[in-house]
């Protein structure tokens, strides 16, 4: 089961797809569609079927984020969560070995695209980092056994600071 946190950035972002695929994309698809329905044949019309299957993508995504997106509660931050990690966190993170991880825990919805660095926050690491504090360890669950952490900065703008 999917968390349904997400953050506002997150939100807006969702929302575009949306607009931008009712709005735009969609009417141009079936424009291309009409328009090749109309020269006859549909069963060797490649710019027909291409076209018909990419309507039909379009069609489930919206449907998707329709569904989707009234079950989803925005997460502000919040003043008090300061020097904790919560959602919406930025965290960067050292093992013992030296290697550095940086991330932001966010919902399962913003972690796919180009959101670099996102892990969301249903994963192990972010169950484990959760609530912890600047210069604390926590221990994660690997398929290779389990690794020691430490939080090193911890920020809620868009990057560390």
């Amino acid at each position: 089961m999917k968390t349904n946190l997400i953050t506002r950035e997150g939100f807006e972002k969702l929302q575009k797809e949306h607009d931008f695929l009712w709005h735009e994309r969609r009417p141009e698809i079936t424009k291309v569609v009409q328009w090749a329905a109309s020269l006859g044949d549909r069963s060797e019309n490649a710019d027909y079927q291409y076209n018909k299957r990419l309507l039909r993508q379009i069609d489930r995504r919206i449907r998707y984020l329709r569904k989707r997106m009234p079950d989803l509660t925005v997460v502000d931050h919040s003043p008090e969560q300061d020097g904790k990690v919560f959602f919406g966190a930025w965290v960067e993170i050292e093992n013992e070995e030296g290697e550095f991880l940086r991330f932001r825990i966010v919902g399962p919805d913003e972690i796919y695209g180009d959101s670099k660095g996102y892990i969301s926050i249903d994963s192990p690491m972010s169950r484990a980092a959760l609530k912890k504090q600047i210069d604390e360890e926590f221990t994660v669950r690997t398929p290779e056994g389990e690794k020691m952490w430490f939080i090193n900065k911890i920020s809620y703008q868009n990057a560390l600071s």
